[in-house]
This record gives structure tokens, C-alpha cells and sequence, in this order.
């Protein structure tokens, strides 16, 4: 066979047509890729640069990923924090949180406290929330008694034997006054953070709860609220422990 037909041969069998193109993920250009990929480097990838990715992300290694932090509104943030410059931020004053507050870095929005202070009038902040007053009780007589405090060790939200004495005579109170509820507050003293002192206000006052429903008062008589450390005055050992109680308060 002639060299020349020869040379041709091999030509036809190495020349490609327009219809073939590299095995995916490999490319000679973008468009042997998938849709929104492009070819860098003869391999598919989802981005060039950073221009090639949504917002909020960034191109690494050739891959969109998201910006750690990102955000777009403040509704992006959470923690009551303000989006600034896409970034989220603890707020600096009232006039970055809109319509809420700024507490300790953080925006509180309408119904949200710290306490009772953050609330419209005459309602009272538990646990984070405004809560409003109950409905006006029809039974307008005043109380005949009114339960004495119960009054807590250091971070304790356990009934001493002195606590369950002073409950035998609450429950008597309660008791001997139908159609009244009460509200059982659970104070602390000033140490410590604000969320763990609600938290262990709520114990203390639902560990009175318990108490007495086992002494024969009904829960629905009954409607525990931590107050945390909010009506604390205490400045000593001595104060403090005036501050670490549960108040019984007539509604």
C-alpha cells in the first residue's frame, strides 16, 4: 500500500468529529460541562471565581461555598444581632434594631425583655417574653391571709425542712380562700448570669407548685413565674439570702 494512502488512513482514525468530546468531568471548553459549570484546567467546575457563585458565597478550589457569617437582612442573623455590611453584629443602639431595642448587644423585638422594664405597663417579663396581666378575677373580696415566703439555700431549689413548715400553712391560706389564684414568683439573688438565674427561679417556683398540689391545692390555683434576679437588692451574704425565695402574691 502507498505511504501516502497509508498516512491518510491514520488520519481519519485519529481526526475527531465536532460530535466527540473528553469523558465529564474533563473538558477542552465550557461547553463539554454541565449547566452553570465551567472548564478550568480541562476539568468541569462550578466556578472560575467568586463572581461565578450566588451571593453570600465564595469560589474555592473551584466550589461555591457559603461565607461564614453572611447575611443579607438582619433577618439572616440570629442572637438579636443586626446585619451590617453582611456581616452579623452585635447592635450598637436602639436605631439599628427597627421597631425593638437594644439590650446588651442584642435586639430585643416588640413582646421580647430582659425585664419588666422592656414591657408595655402592667405587664411583667418571664423568661424572655412580655406576658400580660391575668383577666381581672370576679371575686373582688380581699384575701384573708396571705402565704409567707419560702426561702432557698445558695443555688438550691430544694425545700428545706423549715420551707415545707412554712408550705403546710400556705396550703392552709390558699385553701381557705375559694375562687382566688396566686401567683408563685421565684426570686434569686444577684450573682450569677440573667438565663441561669430565670432558670433557676422557674425551679424554685415549680418545685413550690409541687409541694403544695401534693398538700391538696389545685394546679389551676396556682401559676408559677420566675423572676430570676430582676427584684433583687441584696449587696451581702446576709441580703443575698433575703433574695433567694418564691413570694406567693394574690391575683
Amino acid at each position: 500500500m502507498p505511504r501516502r494512502t497509508i498516512i491518510a488512513i491514520l488520519a481519519t482514525l485519529f481526526i475527531c468529529s465536532p460530535a466527540c468530546k473528553p469523558k465529564y468531568p474533563k473538558c477542552d471548553k465550557d461547553e463539554h460541562c454541565k449547566e452553570a459549570e465551567f472548564c478550568v484546567n480541562g476539568m468541569c467546575q462550578q466556578c472560575r471565581d467568586t463572581k461565578d457563585c450566588k451571593a453570600g458565597q465564595v469560589c474555592k478550589g473551584g466550589r461555591c461555598e457559603a461565607i461564614a457569617g453572611y447575611c443579607a437582612t438582619s433577618d439572616d442573623c440570629s442572637d438579636g444581632k443586626v446585619c451590617k455590611n453582611n456581616r452579623c453584629v452585635a447592635c450598637a443602639s436602639d436605631a439599628d434594631c427597627g421597631s425593638g431595642k437594644c439590650r446588651n448587644g442584642r435586639c430585643l423585638q416588640p413582646g421580647q425583655c430582659t425585664k419588666d422594664e422592656d414591657c408595655p405597663e402592667n405587664h411583667e417579663c418571664q423568661n424572655g417574653t412580655c406576658v400580660a396581666p391575668p383577666p381581672p378575677n370576679n371575686d373582688n373580696s380581699a384575701a384573708s391571709c396571705t402565704p409567707s415566703p419560702v426561702y432557698f439555700g445558695f443555688d438550691e431549689f430544694v425545700l428545706s425542712s423549715k420551707a415545707t413548715a412554712a408550705l403546710q400553712e400556705a396550703a392552709k391560706c390558699i385553701k381557705s380562700v375559694p375562687n382566688r389564684t396566686v401567683r408563685v414568683e421565684g426570686h434569686c439573688d444577684p450573682r450569677g448570669t440573667e438565663e441561669y438565674n430565670l432558670a433557676l427561679g422557674d425551679r424554685r417556683a415549680r418545685s413550690v407548685v409541687k409541694y403544695l398540689r401534693r398538700l391538696g391545692v389545685p394546679s389551676s390555683r396556682m401559676r408559677p413565674v420566675s423572676k430570676g434576679k430582676l427584684d433583687a437588692t441584696g449587696s451581702s451574704k446576709a441580703s443575698w439570702a433575703q433574695d433567694r425565695k418564691v413570694l406567693f402574691i394574690w391575683e
